[in-house]
Order: C-alpha cells, then sequence, then structure tokens
C-alpha cells in the first residue's frame, strides 16, 4: 500500500497539472472558452501596459500571453503524466510563473478576486514541492540516525572490556 506522502504527491500532482494545462490552454487559444481568452487578451496588455521595459527587450503582450501558457501547458504535462525528478523542476518552474502573475496582478492594482487562484495555487505549488523534498530527505536521516546507534554501541563495548 502506498504511503500518506506518495499519496498526496500524486494528487496535487494530477490536479495541478490538469489546472495549469487547462489555463495555459485558455491564454493561448480561444477554443474552450471565448471570453476566457478575451479576458487573458485584455489583461495580459494592461501587464505589458505597466511594464514598459518589457517593450525595449521585445516582448509584446502577445508573447508574454503565449510564453506564460506554453509554461504552464509543458509543466502541466509533466506534473500529470511524467514520473521522478522532472515534476519537480516543472513544479519550481509553476511557481515561479505564479509569482511573476502575482507581482503583475499587484503591479496593474487588481483586486484580490482578480489574483486569488494565483495565490492559491502558488500555495499548493509549494506545498507539493516542499512534501516531495520531505520525503527525499527522510530516509538519509533514518539511516543517520541508524549509523550513529551503531557506533555508539561500538563504543560501549570497547569500554566495557
Amino acid at each position: 500500500m502506498a504511503s500518506p506522502r506518495t499519496v498526496t504527491i500524486v494528487a496535487l500532482s494530477f490536479a495541478l497539472g490538469l489546472f495549469f494545462v487547462f489555463m495555459g490552454t485558455i491564454k493561448l487559444t480561444p477554443r474552450l472558452s471565448k471570453d476566457a481568452y478575451s479576458e487573458m487578451k485584455r489583461a495580459y496588455k494592461s501587464y505589458a501596459k505597466a511594464l514598459p521595459g518589457l517593450k525595449k527587450i521585445g516582448i509584446s503582450s502577445v508573447l508574454l500571453r503565449k510564453i506564460i501558457g506554453s509554461l504552464e501547458v509543458g509543466c502541466g504535462v509533466v506534473l500529470t503524466l511524467v514520473p521522478g525528478r522532472p515534476k519537480d523542476v516543472a513544479n519550481f518552474l509553476l511557481l515561479l510563473v505564479m509569482l511573476a502573475v502575482l507581482f503583475f496582478h499587484q503591479l496593474v492594482g487588481d483586486p484580490l478576486k482578480r489574483y486569488a487562484h494565483a495565490l492559491v495555487f502558488g500555495i499548493l505549488l509549494t506545498c507539493r514541492l516542499l512534501i516531495a523534498r520531505q520525503s527525499d530527505d527522510r530516509p538519509e536521516r533514518e539511516d543517520s540516525r541508524e549509523e550513529q546507534h551503531v557506533n555508539d554501541q561500538e563504543k560501549n563495548k570497547v569500554k566495557q572490556s
């Protein structure tokens, strides 16, 4: 039977992956929802206007939206389907994207209800990453404790003789 950590990591990975595939697809194409796609286009235009430095380096609102949407789709697919360490890399990249999105929303002065989803999913990504990293660190600590216990027993035998 799988440990609770494994179940949690798999469930979070699958749910977060599907969410980001969905949201990234909305940013890239109007096929899922024309209204949501139009809203994304409008929002990214306001982000690009608020950051004139992006235009100086050649990043338009369309390119910014496509970059973030592509990252979300790609990392979402990795979180959903790919086993092992690539999930942690995808998780970290999505966490950086969420921080950028939160920055954009703050920059244009959006109310909390407009960016609450980014905040919640940023927290979920952080939790998933911490749980995944914690499960990797734990066996090493137990191994070092066992080695310490064996060393202490050997020292006690030497003292008794």
